[in-house]
């Protein structure tokens, strides 16, 4: 592919790779200082799995933040997002990361109900592990900012109302609301995802629900699609009159924006621990 793709990010941030690296060497540092529980099933499949991350005195009734990684629904493994779980711990929070199917093997709608379901199951399992199920909060960033939006939002093609998890906020990190654009991109071999599944799960045609607030945040260095979506979701979402906020972080790209949003001394990383610390009953 040439440069002309906008979401082949390999071709727009030089040290792709280093960054990358980071995320690994980073949440390595958190995990080996931190409590964590690794790999608990919410579901049968292999990858139906969820990592918690403990502060150091976990009090009854604790917040919970659930971080949903990215990876164009084809890649990514939770444990090189641990990070992401700092500025939820400075808080006093407990950060969960949700494991899912990857697609070519998977089709997106599966991915989009195990997302849907570990945050149920969270819920649902919140006081064994001392959280507040009423007190919950989720990030994603990429295709995990997709998914993470059906976390209050139907399809446009769902016929039975799915079951959903009670927020107290959303913050979705350079997410991509408009699938149209997937099947014909880099991506046409490794998600193989169908102009069917674009068509049926893109946030800007899909139904919103009231309920939590909303941040849409992305960085001021990303492709074109990044922008462009973020702000159409935004006047969508604005047009319903449900509480958002659309946040550009400057000079971020779309992989650096992540290191921002995992450090709590960052502006975005500020967000997070605000959205987890404000999240009340």
């Amino acid at each position: 592919m040439t440069r002309s793709d906008p979401y082949l990010i390999k071709d727009f941030v030089a040290d792709f790779d280093a960054i990358a690296a980071e995320f690994a060497a980073r949440s390595g540092a958190l995990s080996a200082k931190a409590t964590t529980r690794a790999d608990i099933a919410y579901g049968a499949s292999p990858r139906e799995t969820v990592d918690l991350i403990l502060p150091d005195q976990v009090s009854d009734g604790a917040p919970l933040h659930v971080f949903v990684h990215g990876g164009y629904w084809r890649s990514g493994n939770k444990e090189n997002y641990r990070f992401v779980a700092a500025p939820v711990l400075a808080v006093g929070g407990i950060c969960a990361l949700v494991e899912y199917d990857l697609m070519p093997g998977q089709r997106l709608p599966v991915l989009v109900d195990q997302v849907r379901r570990a945050v149920c199951w969270l819920r649902d399992n919140a006081r064994s592990f001392g959280a507040d199920p009423d007190r919950i909060t989720v990030s994603g960033h990429s295709a995990g900012a997709h998914l993470s939006s059906y976390l209050a939002a139907t399809g446009p093609n769902e016929t039975k109302a799915p079951r959903l998890p009670d927020l107290r906020g959303l913050l979705l990190v350079s997410g991509i609301y408009d699938l149209s654009g997937i099947p014909d991109s880099f991506l046409r071999d490794e998600a193989a995802m169908t102009h069917e599944e674009a068509a049926s799960w893109s946030p800007l045609s899909s139904s919103h629900h009231a309920g939590p607030p909303r941040i849409l945040a992305f960085g001021g260095a990303e492709t074109a699609p990044f922008h462009d979506q973020a702000g159409a979701l935004h006047q969508k979402l604005q047009s319903q009159n449900l509480p958002l906020d659309l946040m550009e972080v400057p000079e971020h790209n779309h992989m650096s924006v992540m290191l921002e949003l995992g450090d709590p001394d960052q502006p975005l990383g500020r967000r997070l621990s605000n959205l987890v610390e404000a999240a009340q009953a």
